[in-house]
Parts: structure tokens; sequence; C-alpha cells
């Protein structure tokens, strides 16, 4: 397992962009709400319309550093690799992002993907996440990487990793980010599939912490990834997956027993299973719930309308994360402060999400109670 701290590692490549990151003692800016609940046009930064809420040190376990490409940096990409993309703008390209599914959101997820050639291009889509991340409030980041979406396309597995590992190395000493590494596994494909990836993975000693379980969840059940679920944790490997996002509660309980994860990302489907809400509860099982997410991807209608209230009062372990922000309408503190302004999420409970997410990490325990105490003195 590797944790990325402030020990030495290749140097991290250089962002495209001259501007300074946001500081982390800014306010936090606020986009506008929509009818539906949820921010407008994902990735722009705006005039703060209201109060900030106060940023609060926290743990983003559920991220996909692939859907953290902001348009502006899709842009600079195609053009430093010649890439011509089937967007004439980045008007017309954020247009694009009204998904009426998941599957509407992985088609141009996959397909902005196109830009990502070089080790260069990989660090700085990391880099531009970690400066971002970190002017939220974010302490310590698990982030996830689909190595099969890359190497499908002709992109070398060590090109994936060692560009997005080379600013992670340093990523505590740059940006206050102390960072860990996920291989994801698309559910769309084989186990074949990711058994060969995975067993590439650890034959070049890819400094992973664990693996994950992502992309079309209806259609694709934990049970198909028994094996290599089984490999990872015979490999020392952590372990979660998506499950309740899209797909039934019997998924979660499925990728539990089935698949002996550590985490399940999402799962707000457990609100239809009492009994499995007890069990969620009883454990302490971490869900790594993205509100903004699930509006756009219509899992839910509004975000007024989200069960995170519903969860926290029946005492489920539950934390908030981006997933992918440049695609979602914003990162961990946009998620906040629409929380706060929809459904008037109390200083008790974002507190309480803080803590849930750093104590549901896969830190050491030396990193955790680190951040737990900053977080007593916020």
């Amino acid at each position: 397992m590797e944790t990325y701290n402030d020990a030495p590692g290749p140097g991290g490549a250089s962002a495209l962009s001259d501007a300074p990151a946001p500081d982390a003692e800014e306010a936090v800016s606020e986009r506008p709400v929509s009818e539906e609940g949820v921010s407008e046009q994902p990735g722009a930064a705006e005039e703060a319309a209201e109060p900030p809420v106060k940023l609060l040190p926290v743990a983003e376990l559920h991220l996909h550093i692939e859907g953290t490409l902001e348009p502006e940096l899709i842009f600079a990409l195609a053009e430093r690799n010649g890439i011509a993309l089937p967007y004439a703008d980045l008007d017309e390209l954020r247009a694009r992002y009204e998904f009426t599914d998941l599957q509407s959101f992985l088609d141009l997820y996959y397909a902005n993907m196109a830009v990502l050639q070089t080790e260069q291009d990989f660090a700085d889509m990391t880099r531009a996440y970690l400066e971002r991340a970190a002017a939220a409030g974010v302490r310590h980041a698990e982030i996830m990487m689909d190595p099969q979406a890359h190497v499908s396309r002709g992109v070398p597995l060590e090109t994936c990793v060692n560009g997005v590992a080379s600013v992670l190395a340093n990523s505590l000493e740059e940006f206050g980010v102390s960072t860990l590494l996920i291989a994801a596994f698309l559910r769309d494909l084989s186990e074949e599939s990711a058994l060969e990836v995975l067993e590439r993975l650890l034959a070049i000693n890819a400094p992973i912490a664990g693996i994950g379980l992502d992309s079309a969840e209806v259609g694709n059940p934990p049970a198909k990834f028994e094996r290599l679920f089984a490999r990872a944790k015979e490999a020392g490997l952590h372990r979660i997956a998506h499950a309740g996002e899209e797909g039934p509660p019997s998924y979660i309980i499925d990728a539990l027993e089935l698949l002996d994860v550590e985490r399940i990302d999402h799962g707000i489907r457990c609100m239809e299973d009492p009994d499995l809400v007890e069990h969620l509860v009883a454990e302490r099982v971490p869900l790594t719930v993205c509100p903004l997410s699930n509006v756009r991807l219509r899992a839910v209608d509004t975000l007024a309308d989200h069960p995170l209230p519903a969860m926290l009062a029946a005492g489920l372990n539950v934390s908030v994360n981006s997933d992918d922000p440049a695609y979602f309408g914003g990162y961990v503190d946009d998620n906040f402060v629409q929380l706060q302004t929809v459904l008037g999420l109390s200083e008790f409970d974002r507190v309480r999400l803080a803590s849930n997410s750093i104590r549901s990490s896969f830190a050491d325990e030396e990193r955790k109670a680190e951040l737990l105490a900053e977080l007593g003195h916020s």
C-alpha cells in the first residue's frame, strides 16, 4: 500500500494554466442553483451569490480523476496533442453536460479522455484537481483512476499511472493534501480484462492502495467480479465498489458479501431496504455519497429530494464527495454550500460528515488523528 505524503518522489509536471489557485481561506464560490436544485455550468468560476459556508477539513473518498477534466483543460490538452475535438468551443462542450442518466454521462466522460495522451497530460490533470481540492478544504484524497479506459485506447499503463503518481508523490508537501491512488475497474467490461490489468499493475509495482468498481452499474452486478476482488484482497489491497446508485439495494448487499468491500460508493438506494440500513448502521459501513452527482445523473429528481438528511437521521456512516466535479456542478465545497442552501444542513451535521470522511478513509491512524484534531479546532 502506498500513501502519498511528503516522501520524495518524481517531480510533478507544471499545470498548463499560470493562474494562481484560490487560497483555501478565501470565500467559496457559489454557483447559481437551477430549478432542479443543482448548480449550473459545471466548472465555471462565478461570483459568490451568498455568504460562503465555512470550510472544514475533509477527506474526499469518492473522486474519479478523469472526472476532474474541466472544459478549459480539455481544449488545452487537445491543442497540445493535436487532437480535433467534436466541439467547436467551450460553450458547445458545456451544452452537452445535460445528462439524462449515468450512461449519457459516461459517453461524454470516455470521449473526453481522448485528450489524455502523455504523462504530462495526466500530471496536469492531477495537479489541477489538487489545487482546487485544497481550496475546497480537502486535506486527504483517495483518488480513483480508470486504467482500462486508457490502455484500451492505446495509452501504455505506465503512462497513466506514472503521470498521476508523479504529482501525488508530493501532494502533502505541495498542496497540504495527503493522497492514495485507487485503480477502479469498469464493470461493463469483462472480469478477465480487469484481472489482466490488475496483474499488470501488480507486476509494475504500481503505487495503488486499493481497487474500486465503477462505470455502468445496472446489468453488471457485483457477482461478476468475485475473482477480481479476491485477488485484490490476496495482494493486500483495499476494496471499494459503486453500488446502490442506479442499481438496487441488493447490489450493496452483494458488494459487501461477495466482494468483501470495505466501503460503498454512493449507496443511496439502501434507504429502500430497512434491514440493510440496520446492518449498515450496526457495522458502520462507510457510504461515500455524492449529492450533486446524484441530481445531475437523475438518481434523484432535485437536491431537495436527496435522501442524505434521512441517511443522517438513520445513523448511517455517510460522507460528502464530488465524484466527477467537472461534470456535475461542483467540488466538495460546492456540495456543502448547496446542501446548506437547499437542505438547511446544520453545522452539527457538517462536522459530522467531515468526521465521517476522515474516519472512513484508508489513511494511517496518525494522519487521521492529525485531521480530526484539525477538525476539532476549526
